[in-house]
């Protein structure tokens, strides 16, 4: 079964295709994908993993983990559901 990874801390110049290469020495990759800002189309620095099976999974998480990627240090886990978030409005209540 695949497991999605939360990988942190990304050179913001981190391409999908170059995040799927570094993930594959560690096991078969599903997919990957580098989270980028709707308005400027620019990284936030962290993305997504989906390896092929837990142990390539944690293999992955033993590989990259406080490890150095482009001149960063990665922070690799297994991915949490994202928190419910509010119905308000940004910025608070305005009315």
């Amino acid at each position: 079964m695949a497991k999605k990874l939360y990988v942190g801390g990304l050179p913001y110049s981190t391409t999908e295709p170059e995040l799927k290469e570094a993930f594959s020495k560690a096991g078969a990759v599903e997919s990957a994908a580098v989270i980028t800002d709707r308005m400027t189309g620019r990284s936030k620095g962290f993305g997504f993993v989906e390896m092929a099976s837990d142990a390539d999974a944690e293999a992955a998480i033993a590989m990259w983990n406080e490890k150095d990627f482009g001149g960063r240090n990665l922070t690799v886990s297994e991915a949490r559901p994202m928190a419910p978030r509010d119905d308000k409005p940004a910025g608070g209540n305005r009315w």
